[in-house]
């Protein structure tokens, strides 16, 4: 965390001096005070509608802001920036502050492309362009080297799970919308009044991508949680009826005198009551695992002692395949109520998955966090195939495996701990990796 904030220092530090070298274009350019506050009021209202993605949230904000610094002096372009981050205020204050930051470096630095590169023709498309081409650059660059700091994760991994498709759409609509609003905000009532109106088709457009992937999410979980009852069920009914008959077989075989047998008999029966009884344990352990019994902790489970853990004792396995490991803990309040052993297992199931999914010289990353409805969760990250959509659905089924050799029985047990926890466990990865998220109930005292 010390790391994140000497970052955003050090942006910090380029921004005002940045907007110090660059006093003479204020004076020179200096901008409707009405399109300016129009301007701030606007990127405050955009930056509220979110949506989800891999890694951190999208929001409209940038289309305001890539508008101001089209159209607005570096200092009045900084000053959009600053307001921008009003909206995030009930995040905390690291939000608020990267916002901040984030913002403003991008919109002085977009500011002095737009004025420098002006011709006398206001109407020029090209100085637009170019601001949003270095808008997009640099704002790339300042999120994977904030992922990479914050993370610890290797700039490869977190190129792939955050400059996804749905990032790349994003940033290609919200330019459009910037260009399409520098053109048409005027200072006239009519300008403000189109403006308006691509600000709103712009929430609209996200407000129906949010919806559709909160759907597709809900499907997803629905159907995996379908297929999982549904086995689960089968496993029990068999077991059931299997240890019933076991017991029997073994209930008889203990009526047997051994001593009243020569020894070839003898040892035939030895063996098959070794073996029936073998057989009832496993039975047993089956049974478990299709219902595991929870055994919740008086005491709250600190997830992030949890993963810390859960990575150490992943170690000696990631040495063997030289992987990197890494943990980003949540400086928030991550406590839930849940059976610490159980919880153990999952997080060893998931974790052991990764490194078997990651390339040599691959990457694991284990975070937590609170998702947006306030609920604690822990993901586990590798930078492996990822998942293909027809094997997606089969996930959380008994005896599916990709791997060579495995048993199937990792992520089906782990999915029936965590539903017994009133939890979901979830797939967020995609073909550049595989990501397994577990969201519990926060701890209520």
């Amino acid at each position: 965390m010390l790391r994140s904030y000497l970052y955003l220092g050090a942006l910090g530090s380029v921004v005002v001096i940045t907007n110090l070298q660059a006093r003479a274009l204020d004076v020179a350019k200096p901008d409707n005070p009405v399109e300016v506050a129009y301007i701030c009021v606007g990127a405050v209202v955009l930056n509220i509608p979110q949506v989800r993605i891999e890694q951190g949230r999208l929001s409209l904000v940038g289309i305001l802001n890539m508008a101001a610094a089209m159209l607005l002096n570096p200092v009045d372009a900084t000053l959009v920036g600053v307001a921008s981050s009003a909206s995030v205020i009930g995040r905390g204050a690291f939000p608020i502050i990267a916002n901040a930051v984030f913002s403003s470096v991008l919109n002085v630095v977009g500011s002095i492309v737009a004025v420098n590169a002006t011709s006398t023709s206001h109407e020029s498309i090209t100085p637009r362009v170019l601001v949003l081409i270095t808008y997009t650059f640099t704002n790339l660059a300042l999120v994977l080297v904030a992922f990479r700091i914050r993370q610890g994760a290797t700039m490869r991994s977190v190129a792939s799970h955050t400059f996804t498709p749905s990032f790349f759409v994003s940033f290609a609509y919200s330019g459009l919308a910037a260009i399409l609003i520098s053109y048409v905000l005027d200072g006239s009532p009519t300008g403000y009044l189109l403006a308006t109106i691509v600000c709103i088709l712009a929430l609209a457009l996200t407000d129906t991508i949010a919806g559709r992937r909160v759907r597709r999410v809900l499907e997803s979980e629905l159907s995996d949680a379908d297929r999982h009852l549904f086995h689960s069920r089968a496993v029990e009914g068999v077991v059931h009826n299997l240890r019933n008959h076991v017991a029997t077989a073994v209930g008889y075989l203990k009526e047997i005198d051994p001593r009243r047998l020569d020894p070839v008999d003898r040892e035939a029966i030895e063996t098959a009551t070794a073996a029936a009884n073998d057989a009832v344990a496993v039975l047993r352990s089956l049974e478990q695992g299709a219902t595991p019994r929870v055994n919740f902790a008086a005491d709250p489970v600190d997830l992030n002692e949890l993963v810390t853990r859960g990575l150490g004792m992943a170690r000696p396995r990631a040495r063997t395949k030289e992987i990197q490991m890494a943990v980003r803990e949540s400086a928030e309040d991550v406590r839930v109520r849940a059976d610490p052993l159980l919880m153990r297992e999952v997080i060893t199931n998931l974790v052991n998955n990764a490194i078997d999914a990651a390339p040599p010289g691959g990457a694991v990353q284990l975070s937590t966090g609170r998702r947006p409805n306030g609920w604690p969760y822990f993901s586990v990250a590798d930078n492996g195939p990822g998942v293909s959509d027809d094997q997606r659905h089969h996930l959380f089924e008994p005896h599916f495996t990709t791997k060579e050799g495995g048993t199937g029985l990792g992520l089906f047990m782990s999915y029936g701990i965590v539903r017994e926890h009133q939890g979901q466990l979830i797939y967020e990865g995609n073909r550049r990796g595989a990501v397994f998220t577990v969201i519990l109930p926060p701890y209520e005292r």
